[in-house]
């Protein structure tokens, strides 16, 4: 009998690098600490296609995940092509949802935090208290809680609240970003959480809060583009796959 075809061969070579940089994404959650058990999910879209996504093997642990691994679906959840892996496809309703309509996002992010789900609780939200906050609050969504996001009823809701945005608070629930490439989507969540974690400690050290300036929020967006010399995620892109790859490569499988 001839050897097993292994996915890598079976995919094209841009595929692939997608799915290593998604395998990678799941890895750096984990790293973080932003995993959830499996209970939250992080997609891709595959190269050349409006309807394909990659998505994580539904029970692994993240910091197993590979670039084998991943799962190619379509806008339903159902499989592409067959996998030995099983998937989620209620865990997709809010991906798809994103997918379907935002064609400029590469990649959907959505992480239950502490701190994160702990700002979606406050009414006023994320608050312009921090320098880091500053970076996602320009571009900050909120949508309401409607219960365990399993309802396709509830997707036009969801991505009508987002708009163009690429950050969404989710009340009483977690976080989401998206992203033009995968690193554009982990680093707007590195500042999001970041600046949840921010928030919570400041207000658990009581007295009152300076608030920023609107005129500095405004001009924000223009500073970011030099902090990460135009590039965005693929300033620290590099660097964090180098720090995988110290601890554990095997996410290139």
């Amino acid at each position: 009998m001839g050897s097993e075809i292994s996915v890598r061969d079976q995919v094209s070579a841009e595929e692939w690098e997608v799915r290593v940089d998604l395998a990678a994404c799941y890895r750096i959650l984990a790293m973080f600490g932003w995993d959830d058990l499996v209970f939250t999910h992080a997609t891709a879209r595959v190269p050349g296609s409006d309807d394909h996504f990659l998505i994580n093997a539904y029970g692994m642990m993240f910091e197993e995940i590979t670039a084998s691994s991943l799962v190619k679906i379509d806008l339903n959840g159902d499989k592409v092509v067959d996998s030995p892996h099983p998937v989620n496809p209620a865990g997709f309703v809010i991906h798809s949802a994103v997918h379907e309509v935002r064609h400029d996002a590469a990649c959907v992010l959505h992480v239950h935090t502490k701190a994160g789900i702990a700002v979606s609780i406050q009414a006023e939200g994320l608050l312009p208290i921090s320098q880091t906050s500053l970076f996602p609050y320009a571009t900050l969504a909120y949508h309401e809680y409607e219960g365990v996001a399993l309802n396709d009823e509830e997707k036009p809701r969801l991505v009508a609240d987002l708009g163009e945005s690429q950050a969404m608070i989710l009340r009483n629930h977690g976080l989401l970003t998206t992203g033009a490439t995968i690193p554009d989507a982990v680093l707007m969540m590195y500042l999001l959480e970041t600046a949840c974690q921010i928030q919570i400690m400041a207000q658990s050290a009581g007295g009152d809060l300076i608030r920023i300036k609107k005129p500095i929020i405004d001009g924000i967006q223009a500073q970011a583009e030099k902090v990460t010399k135009g590039l965005g995620g693929a300033l620290v892109w590099p660097g964090l796959l180098r720090k995988l790859d110290r601890q554990d490569a095997s996410f290139r499988d």
